[in-house]
């Protein structure tokens, strides 16, 4: 986004407890997502921090709006299939994003590309200069975070899968690229001022980030409530709440510059897997944050690139949702084809995109119903009543 990196954190870390106490899913966790990068790279690029901050402050706002007029029991209404294709397609992408570096690709001479499908054949076009040790390191995380899952279900797989590759890189003297020192100050505010042209400079982007942020947000907590199983179910005023949450969350955020927070679907399937059910998950999420970046400073500068990108990678494997892979046969067309349409969209086009390409199915399926089957049946059932004046049971 053209932000320091450690932002990236301090929007976790800020915005946390505004979530905890306001926000109605106690195991969904926020944290920047890539949804977020067009809108704030764009102010950063026009007028710097500054300038990203008043956007992420201005849809904050916005979000807060979206709260008050009660916009988010709407997305309550998503179908489930397009939920299921949604965590698939953000499974999808976070595998594929990671491939470049995995493979330690060079970018290529035009850069990467947006789509993930335009990547993802970048990536195999260029597969004959990958390199194996960085493979390697992220098969390494792969395969423990693996077996842990299966020895331990509720253990912090990924984070051994990491102490595991660094052991043996250490060992064995790979040296490949690593995260590097992170600077751990405490976050100051960023000084901005209004101007009149803020009016079409700031507020439609601020528009497009909270929408977009938005649709994100409350899909991820469908996508969470959807792996937790049988828990109970949010309410449909809870998605109105959660957004004027996390609002108020990404206000506050914003004043220290800070990229907008919504929901990780990563993350928040982690805190599931490792047996979070209550708020407290969410504020010992933001307490390790803090504790790594301060105490743990030394251990994260010395991680390789390759093994992050592995968990990563084998995080969005988990989000794949096999089991509705498994009834794909099973499902009726407008299901099956809402589910693989809406997760190829994802990583086609965008997450909101994707949402309203899968959701369209189902529109379309009910003006065909409308307009055109209803009024073929009531033809014929209209015809066998001028053939015949008492029709026998057998007919009937």
């Amino acid at each position: 986004m053209g932000l320091p990196p450690v932002l990236g954190l301090y929007t976790s870390i800020i915005t946390a407890p505004f979530c905890v106490l306001l926000g109605r899913n106690p195991v969904l966790i926020g944290g920047t997502s890539s949804v977020t990068i067009p809108f704030i790279a764009a102010a950063v690029r026009s007028q710097g921090i500054s300038g990203a901050a008043k956007v992420c402050v201005s849809a904050a706002i916005i979000m807060m709006g979206f709260c008050i007029l009660r916009l988010g029991r709407y997305v309550s209404k998503v179908p489930p299939s397009v939920v299921a294709g949604f965590s698939c397609g953000i499974g999808g992408m976070m595998i594929i994003s990671q491939l470049r570096t995995i493979f330690a690709l060079p970018a290529p001479k035009n850069g990467w590309r947006e789509s993930m499908f335009g990547q993802l054949a970048q990536v195999i076009w260029n597969l004959g200069g990958m390199r194996v040790v960085p493979a390697l390191v992220a098969l390494i995380v792969v395969v423990v975070a693996t077996a842990m899952v299966y020895w331990l279900p509720r253990s912090p797989a990924p984070l051994f899968g990491v102490i595991v590759a660094l052991l043996i890189s250490r060992t064995i003297g790979w040296h490949e690229r690593e995260v590097g020192v992170l600077f751990s100050g405490l976050p100051s505010f960023v000084g901005f001022h209004w101007e009149p042209s803020d009016v079409w400079k700031v507020l439609p982007d601020a528009f497009g980030l909270a929408f977009v942020s938005s649709v994100n947000l409350l899909i991820t907590s469908r996508v969470v409530e959807h792996f937790r199983g049988g828990h109970r179910r949010l309410k449909k005023h809870d998605a109105d709440v959660e957004l004027g949450a996390y609002g108020i969350a990404n206000l506050i955020g914003g004043t220290f510059g800070a990229p907008l927070s919504v929901g990780i679907p990563a993350r928040s399937l982690a805190n599931v897997q490792c047996g979070g059910t209550t708020r407290l998950s969410n504020a010992v999420h933001a307490l390790f944050l803090v504790g790594f970046l301060t105490l743990g400073t030394h251990f994260l500068a010395q991680i390789p690139l390759a093994a992050l990108a592995g968990v990563t990678a084998w995080m969005g494997a988990r989000l794949l949702d096999w089991s509705t892979w498994r009834r794909l046969p099973k499902m009726s067309r407008v299901d099956s084809a809402a589910f693989v349409g809406t997760a190829l969209a994802v990583l086609s086009v965008n997450a909101v995109g994707a949402v309203a390409i899968g959701c369209s199915m189902y529109l379309l399926r009910r003006v065909y119903r409308r307009f055109f089957a209803a009024p073929v049946v009531a033809r014929v059932e209209s015809q066998q009543d001028e053939g015949r004046v008492h029709p026998s049971p057998t007919e009937t």
